[in-house]
């Protein structure tokens, strides 16, 4: 009752033209105390109803008899049937036959296909002829990630999208670095996504001792991050401003594009580092520590880099392929980035993410990343400070 979720059903129920009917409500009285709530809701024909069922799981509502999936085989390449069930981020189950099947790593806005038994999330770029697609909400059950609600100041909720300014800064990376510990202690991986900002900052040095002692498994990035640290890493600066000394160079507008060149000469960043030509950065760390990075473009870039990825489909599927396993993902620094990942991620993953602007960290949520948490700080300052946390004698340059 306290987290909205039987407000914003009725709201949803009567925007998308149904109408309703409460049959029980049963209401805990405390935070750990589940409430129980049972809706009678209609719509004027079956597929109004269909939609609004479907609807309806993105809170974590389900039908009291969902009865068995029901499956249509897709007639051609990147087209699902009519009546698809359009997924959520949530933790779902098919019901095929008599028995629930788990969905493999759940993704909002794809389709379900089930395969031998088997049901998995399937953007509708890759969904081939003569998939068996879940159509319509039968059949189908979302489950709501546990909120936990703290009992003491200092409890760290990532069911909450409050976006923060004001909280104690050393506070906050106490608590994401304890919570990167716990999930390396259990064996998960922790993602980041970050921008360039990570570079111009002069907060790369962080980044690599981060790198460095475990605490990055995978990077999602665009171009921009790997040209400004390997222009850092050749000439000192980052959009041709000197790190050391806060001002521009000459000729420093031109450092990022020979980087770039000087890299694409050597056939790869790996190459770059196997050859001697790229001896120090984040991306250096990451080849040096053989960490997982996904670099997709876009078509403002530069270059771009031989690694990056400049079909946004092949970059989705490939940041995608790195996905299980993760445990925690912390976006720094980067909008576009941030919330393209969010929208790839269960919601049963913690995510944080970190940036100057308020409406970066915001709109993660807005788009469905309910789990986020933002936080509002300079990028060098936060990686900085939790360096100190996780790296033992870190000390900023």
């Amino acid at each position: 009752m306290d987290s909205g979720v039987l407000a914003r059903v009725l709201d949803d129920v009567l925007s998308y033209g149904g109408d309703y009917r409460i049959d029980r409500l049963d209401v805990g009285r405390a935070h750990e105390d589940e409430s129980y709530a049972r809706i009678v809701v209609s719509a004027a024909d079956e597929e109004t109803l269909a939609r609004l069922l479907m609807r309806l799981q993105a809170h974590g509502v389900n039908q009291v008899d969902p009865g068995e999936a029901v499956l249509r085989v897709a007639g051609r390449d990147g087209v699902f049937p009519e009546d698809f069930y359009s997924t959520t981020n949530l933790e779902t189950v098919v019901r095929i036959g008599a028995t629930w099947v788990p969905v493999e790593q759940p993704e909002m806005d794809c389709g379900l296909v089930v395969t031998n038994g088997r049901a998995r999330t399937v953007p509708v770029s890759d969904v081939k002829a003569g998939d068996r697609v879940v159509c319509g909400a039968s059949g189908v059950k979302v489950v709501l990630p546990l909120i936990e609600h703290s009992t003491t100041d200092n409890g760290f909720e990532f069911m909450s999208s409050a976006v923060s300014s004001e909280k104690p800064q050393s506070l906050l990376l106490r608590q994401i670095a304890a919570q990167m510990r716990e999930v390396k202690d259990d064996g998960g991986k922790i993602l980041w996504v970050a921008g360039p900002a990570v570079v111009h900052t002069g907060a790369a040095p962080a980044m690599v001792a981060l790198v460095e002692n475990g605490y990055v498994d995978v990077l999602f990035a665009g171009n921009a991050l790997a040209t400004h640290d390997i222009e850092a890493a050749l000439y000192g600066t980052s959009l041709g401003v000197d790190l050391a000394a806060g001002k521009g160079v000459e000729h420093g507008h031109e450092h990022h594009i020979r980087a770039i060149n000087t890299v694409r000469r050597a056939g790869s960043i790996a190459d770059a580092v196997s050859q001697g030509v790229l001896g120090s950065g984040v991306m250096h760390a990451l080849v040096t520590h053989s960490r997982r990075f996904v670099l997709v473009g876009s078509v403002r870039d530069d270059g771009p880099l031989p690694d990056v990825h400049t079909d946004v489909i092949v970059g989705q599927r490939a940041m995608r392929a790195e996905l299980p396993g993760v445990g925690f993902a912390i976006m720094v620094a980067t909008m576009l980035h941030s919330i393209a990942t969010g929208n790839l991620l269960p919601a049963s993953v913690p995510l944080v993410c970190v940036d100057i602007n308020p409406a970066t960290v915001t709109k993660l949520s807005d788009r469905g990343s309910s789990q986020a948490i933002g936080i509002v700080t300079d990028i060098g300052l936060f990686l900085e400070g939790l360096a100190r946390e996780l790296v033992p004698g870190f000390v900023a340059g």
